[in-house]
């Protein structure tokens, strides 16, 4: 087995490796995108409709607390065994999600799936800053942006294509065999560590960042929905998670190895970066909720179609990841690209923000993919920006702080433009029945699927689906802000040289007086 000594791997080894890495991504960033649009058929057959949104939470809340100490103890001890071992906890998962028999078992397996599917996102990303240089790294930071955005967009099309054609379990099962050629293939073709050194594990920053973060991201996924904003369970977490972090702020600054040190937000790049992720996870995660619903509900597609209209953006995100990325190989600049990236965002948001009932097929594609333009633009320009301005010892945490910003901020967003939704639907909806003077009865919206929505009479159908698109047009409108707030922060992103070594950032100029410009 090769060892890592000077950080370069011929060129064959290069490219097995990067396979396997996106292979690795790609069923991490697949999985909630891809269980969404299964979830009416699995709470069908497992009777759990009351718990239908904590099949989302728990992954999203595992694979959130996860990521920082997947990054750290990649750092301490090599990140071979821990993604290794991420892919097979991962595994392990999917197994015993298609083998669940009720929700409960579902829910605890979806949390053991999203703990390797944290260590799979982070892994990757860490694993590449080991062997590619930050000026080449600009390359494989494009593809993995591109996977990032693939998943989003095929997700749901392929989720509709299980569930309409074989069953809902495998969309778990079509994890394995992918899973396992990952695990070969990283097992031979991945180098270990040149060396290991005795660390310090910082036990109190992991469970208290466990637990605000908990407390953060279930007062975000379940205020507004299963409890009232301002109900007492709410403010409780929302309470908990606030005086967590003060403790854990204050746990960090004094503990010998921080799970995630604080002298990170000293660096420009790596602060700038953690909050442009952390607003463009807002807009992004918050806003692409519901195209689908806009679809399948508004003009009556199916799952499966429903993703297929869904490529437009694919193919804007997957073509500017790309593209940037080369760009930056060839310049070595990449401050340029996030502001960009946040305009051309913003740009997409506010078109959709004009969509209604009428708005062709054509017309949307266009707004999706200058949405997708935008963010395959930004997304992972920040971490070859991150990656490139920390000591190679903290390459690993710095990573995972990223995507756990860009991570909260999208189960902010979630939340946040849902409850906004869930506001303005009953009260369109209330106005366009008065003014038919229908006076009957509907099933309540969660109760609603499209082949029930159309079966209400022709004007009632009319006045539902008017409201349906109005409202969502409403939410674009209010990630428009959101957006510019994005553009504004990335114009304070430093320009740090771009290293030709995959050394310590410290081998080349890194602080402000000497590589920063404006």
């Amino acid at each position: 087995m090769k060892e890592l000594v000077d950080g370069s791997l011929p060129k064959r080894e290069l490219y097995w490796v990067f396979s396997a890495l996106m292979l690795g991504m790609l069923l991490a960033a697949l999985d909630n995108t891809i269980v969404s649009t299964a979830l009416p058929t699995i709470v069908g057959e497992l009777h759990g409709s009351s718990h239908l949104s904590w099949v989302v939470v728990s992954y999203l809340l595992a694979s959130t607390v996860s990521v920082p100490l997947w990054g750290k103890l990649g750092d301490l001890h090599g990140r071979k065994m821990y993604f290794q071992m991420a892919i097979a906890l991962f595994l392990v998962g999917s197994m015993l999600c298609g083998l669940a028999h009720s929700m409960l078992t579902l829910i605890l397996f979806r949390a053991l799936q999203g703990v390797g599917g944290g260590g799979l996102m982070v892994g990757a990303q860490a694993i590449i800053a080991d062997v590619v240089t930050p000026r080449e790294r600009g390359r494989y930071s494009g593809l993995f942006g591109a996977v990032f955005g693939a998943a989003t967009v095929l997700g749901p099309l392929l989720g509709g294509f299980i569930v309409e054609y074989w069953s809902w379990r495998w969309i778990f099962y079509v994890n394995i065999p992918f899973g396992v050629i990952a695990l070969v293939v990283t097992a031979i073709a991945l180098p270990n560590a040149a060396k290991r050194i005795k660390h310090v594990i910082d036990y109190a920053g992991i469970l208290l960042l466990t637990l605000a973060s908990t407390a953060l991201v279930l007062f975000t996924s379940l205020g507004g929905s299963s409890w009232a904003w301002a109900s007492r369970p709410s403010i409780a977490l929302l309470l908990s998670g606030v005086l967590l972090t003060a403790v854990f702020l204050w746990v960090e600054h004094k503990a010998e190895e921080p799970v995630l040190s604080l002298k990170l937000f000293s660096n420009r790049v790596y602060s700038s970066a953690a909050a442009i992720g952390f607003v463009v996870g807002f807009a992004m995660f918050g806003a692409l909720t519901f195209l689908p619903l806009y679809f399948q509900d508004v003009h009556g597609a199916s799952p499966t179609n429903s993703g297929l209209r869904l490529l437009p953006m694919m193919v804007g995100l997957f073509g500017a990841s790309i593209v940037t990325g080369q760009l930056v190989v060839k310049t070595g600049r990449y401050r340029r690209y996030p502001i960009v990236g946040t305009a051309v965002m913003t740009l997409g948001l506010g078109l959709l923000g004009t969509i209604t009932v009428t708005t062709s097929g054509l017309a949307t594609g266009v707004f999706m993919f200058i949405l997708g333009v935008g963010i395959g633009l930004v997304m992972q320009i920040l971490i070859t920006a991150v990656q490139n301005a920390v000591d190679m010892k903290e390459v690993g945490a710095a990573t995972a702080g990223s995507n756990f910003f860009r991570s909260i901020g999208g189960s902010f967003g979630t939340a946040i433009f849902g409850a906004l939704f869930s506001n303005e639907f009953p009260v369109r909806l209330k106005t366009g029945l008065t003014a038919l003077h229908y006076n009957g009865l509907i099933p309540p919206f969660s109760k609603m699927t499209p082949s029930t929505l159309r079966s209400l009479p022709a004007p009632v159908l009319h006045v539902f689906v008017d409201a349906l698109a109005k409202s969502i047009s409403y939410i674009y409108i209010w990630a428009v802000p959101v957006g510019v707030l994005a553009f504004v922060l990335s114009l304070f992103l430093p320009e740090v040289t771009l290293r030709s070594s995959v050394h310590h950032a410290t081998d080349s100029p890194s602080t402000p007086s000497e590589s920063l410009s404006q």
